[in-house]
């Protein structure tokens, strides 16, 4: 029971340390959200302590994992994303996509058959369309459940009321991955593999964005709401399936930089 108790704790606090995701760029622009923030003064000072904690150990271990061999990366890379299509699938249903739920099907059976446990993306090679993750957060988003009050989350960072309880979701039986290895009885994948991918994927989120976190703090005049806008916006355009959205932000110089009123 303590295991149990142990490996649910630390998968809940590491499991998406961006829940938002990282496919593409987002432009930031001056933009009302909807979101209210009805515990700023105790999100700020999470954020603070998140923080801390990225410049003590997630930034430090992430500068690491990008001096790997592009081969390594890249495959660490491809298998985390197979390993995400037994959330996405799901919710692929969910929504009522049928058709890409029996796409991203066929891609995890050829990329965990043919590419080797997912080392080797041999269904896009194949020509299969482009892989979008979804999750139990952006499922509710498309049902109607608005996104509550927004949250920063310790460790996790971003999230509002309604992502959070996507979150619960995945240990509360949605997540194959997490039934499988904490849940089940198997030899070879148990809790602490599970809770082992889960920190892999954190540390590659924070190695693929450490260039467009620092340019964003760097000309953000209040890097709390910035990053709370960009996470809003991430979200709004990940649940109306507008993937040009995404935490990644990139500077342009040349386009210069329109800051995000924290009001």
């Amino acid at each position: 029971m303590i295991r149990f108790l142990k490996i649910t704790f630390l998968s809940f606090f590491i499991a998406t340390s961006a829940v938002a995701g990282s496919d593409g760029e987002l432009e930031l622009s001056k933009k009302n959200n909807s979101t209210k923030d009805c515990f700023e003064p105790l999100n700020r000072a999470t954020f603070a302590l998140n923080q801390g904690l990225d410049k003590a150990f997630f930034k430090p271990v992430a500068k690491g994992y990008r001096s790997l061999p592009p081969p390594i990366k890249k495959g660490t890379g491809n298998v985390l994303n197979n390993l995400s299509t037994l959330i996405t699938i799901p919710n692929n249903v969910l929504q009522g996509d049928l058709k890409t739920a029996g796409i991203n099907t066929g891609r995890l059976i050829v990329n965990t058959t043919i590419g080797i446990l997912g080392i080797f993306d041999v269904a896009s090679e194949m020509g299969f369309p482009s892989y979008v993750k979804e999750d139990y957060g952006q499922t509710l988003g498309t049902w109607g459940v608005g996104p509550g009050c927004y949250l920063v989350l310790p460790v996790l960072g971003p999230s509002t009321i309604r992502d959070t309880a996507g979150m619960f979701i995945n240990v509360m039986g949605g997540d194959p991955y997490y039934n499988i290895s904490v849940n089940g009885n198997n030899e070879y994948l148990d809790g602490e593999l599970y809770a082992a991918t889960k920190m892999l994927s954190a540390v590659e989120f924070r190695a693929t964005n450490i260039d467009s976190f620092d340019n964003l703090e760097k000309n953000s005049v209040d890097f709390y709401a910035s990053v709370r806008s960009v996470y809003n916006q991430d979200r709004e355009n990940k649940i109306k399936n507008n993937q040009r959205g995404s935490i990644e932000v990139i500077y342009k110089e040349d386009e210069g930089w329109e800051e995000i009123d924290s009001k």
